[in-house]
Parts: structure tokens; C-alpha cells; sequence
């Protein structure tokens, strides 16, 4: 499909990547009542769903993915999930393994390409939720996992009718670069920060293969993901890792009608995360790369971001068409 042109305008302050992007992660709430569901997964795990209902019974509901280190209670996720409840579909917040509060069961947990425990859900909610319309949206990391699973050589269940990505690091590699750099240093110091917490939790059940000389080595996102996310989860070292889960190499096979909105002042993508090749030439694939927004920072007046509204939009054309 032709490029989107975008309509996203934001007030003065906010045309700042930066400032949008911290506002939107540290400062903006959402005020939203959750249930919530812990659903095995076909290797013995558990994921840990969040949902929130429409007001009426509704047979359509969008399912939505968080950012790294995030959970479903963020309000880039629930901004979304009540955005879309108000307008008569159900919401399911994902969270991640290990991402709920609690820790999962097994040494490996999550990373940017697991479609697997994706999947799972969505043959939850077909299967036992009886849903026949399901949306799908990740957000940064999410967003990696959606378009990796749509576009994937698998058979997409036909009740999942679109998918829809934010801020989407599409490339891997590009992006870990990108954090390195001295404008992301904050955001890379406190996701550090929290991936090694989570694995000082891990260590207590598996002190063999997490010492403390191994932790303390770790200084950087790319060797978190040489030392854990890659041999954890099968893979030979981060690189590898990126290679083979980096959604971009999959987005000219992608099978359903998807959203990408990726802010061209976004400081955590490369170049290569932009899949504007990919979208010229695949019909399904619908980009839009606004000037601003930086991560996740699409701010506008009213306490719906444009992203969010942009998404719903996107759904609504497809359910009228």
C-alpha cells in the first residue's frame, strides 16, 4: 500500500522526541478496571491476562502487547484497551512472562520474536472466550511480536481480522544500537536496571546458571542479550537473536491488514526500522510515520493519543468495509 500521510500534530512542547516520550512513559495515568486471568501455556507456563469489557456483550476483542519491561497496566496499554471498550469491544492486556508481578516458572521468559504464547492466547480466545472478531497491537517490543506473528509461515487463525504496531523496533540490531547512544542513555540505564532485577529473582531457582560474577558483568542491553535472552531462549548470542526475530525480514508476507505508525523522531529506531519498501509493495501492510511522537509519545489534546485513535479508526474502516 502507498505510504500513509499522517495528520499528528502535537502542541509545541511535545514535538520534543524526548520529552514525549518520558511524559508518556513516567507521567501520563489511565484509570481503568481490570480482571484478571492466568491461562497455561502449551509448555507448562503461565501467562497472566487483563481484561476489560465493553458494556454491552461484544464478540470482538483486541488483544494487546507491551513494550519491554512493561506490563498490562501501563498506560500506553490500558489508554488503548479503554479507548476501545468505550467504543464496544473487549480488551485483553498481555503480559509478558515474568512481566505480571510474578515470575514464571521456567529459566527462559520473553523476548521480541516469542509468537508462540501470542498464539496461545489468541486460540484462548477463540476456542474458549468464543470471540470471532480479534484485533491485534503491540507496542515497541509487542509491536515486534504482532508483525512477526502475522507475518510468519503459519496459518493466521481467520477470526484475527488486523494487527496494528507502535513504535516498532522492526529491525533489531538497528535498534539495540540506537540504545547504546548517548541520547538514550537514561532509557538503557533503567531498562537495565530492571531486566537484571528480574533475573536476581530468577537466580533463587536457578543459582547455577545465574551468578553473581555473571550478573555484575553485564553493562550493556546487547550483553544482557549475548548472556540471557539469547542462549535462554535458544539462540547462539544476540546477534543471532536479532537476526532470526527482527519482524522486518517478515513484513512483505504479512497476511492481514496492519497499522505501523513509527515516529520519524523516534531516537529508539534505526533506519532500517522503517518498512517502507515493504509496504509499497505488500497490500496488507499500511505505514505512517509521523514527524513526532518519539516511543510511544503520541500526545494529543483530550487524554487520547493519536495512536490510539488511529487505531481505532483503522479497525472501524476494516469492520465497514
Amino acid at each position: 500500500m502507498p505510504i500513509l500521510q499522517s495528520t499528528f500534530k502535537p502542541r509545541f512542547q511535545f514535538k520534543n522526541g524526548f520529552i514525549a516520550t518520558v511524559y508518556s512513559g513516567i507521567i501520563r495515568t489511565v484509570k481503568l478496571q481490570q480482571t484478571r486471568e492466568r491461562m497455561d501455556t502449551r509448555d507448562g507456563d503461565f501467562l497472566d491476562l487483563d481484561w476489560s469489557y465493553a458494556k454491552a456483550k461484544s464478540d470482538a476483542v483486541i488483544i494487546l502487547l507491551h513494550g519491554l519491561e512493561g506490563h498490562a497496566q501501563r498506560p500506553y496499554v490500558t489508554g488503548t484497551a479503554k479507548l476501545f471498550n468505550e467504543n464496544g469491544m473487549d480488551a485483553l492486556c498481555m503480559n509478558f512472562r515474568g512481566c505480571s508481578g510474578t515470575d514464571n516458572r521456567f529459566y527462559r521468559s520473553y523476548h521480541s520474536g516469542a509468537t508462540n504464547d501470542l498464539d496461545d492466547v489468541i486460540q484462548h480466545c477463540i476456542h474458549n472466550k468464543k470471540y470471532s472478531k480479534i484485533y491485534l497491537q503491540g507496542i515497541s517490543l509487542g509491536g515486534n511480536v504482532v508483525l512477526k506473528y502475522v507475518g510468519e509461515e503459519r496459518q493466521v487463525p481467520d477470526e484475527v481480522k488486523a494487527a496494528i504496531g507502535i513504535s516498532v523496533p522492526a529491525y533489531l540490531d538497528g535498534s539495540s544500537t540506537e540504545l547504546q547512544k548517548l541520547i538514550n542513555r537514561p532509557f538503557a540505564i533503567r531498562f537495565r536496571k530492571h531486566l537484571l532485577d528480574k533475573l536476581r529473582i530468577k537466580q533463587r531457582q536457578f543459582p547455577e546458571l545465574l551468578s553473581d560474577k555473571k550478573l555484575s558483568d553485564i553493562k550493556t542491553l546487547r550483553e544482557f542479550d549475548d548472556f540471557y535472552t539469547s542462549k535462554a531462549h535458544g539462540f547462539k548470542d544476540a546477534m543471532d537473536y536479532y537476526t532470526q526475530c527482527s519482524s522486518l525480514q517478515f513484513a512483505k508476507d504479512i497476511k492481514v491488514p496492519t497499522l505501523v505508525i513509527n515516529a520519524l523522531n523516534d531516537t529508539f529506531l534505526s533506519a532500517k526500522c522503517y518498512p517502507v519498501k515493504e509496504a509499497k509493495q505488500n497490500a496488507n501492510l499500511y505505514l505512517e510515520m509521523p514527524d513526532y511522537g518519539g516511543h510511544v509519545g503520541f500526545i494529543q489534546k483530550g487524554g487520547v493519543y493519536y495512536n490510539e485513535m488511529r487505531a481505532l479508526e483503522f479497525v472501524k474502516s476494516l469492520k465497514s468495509s
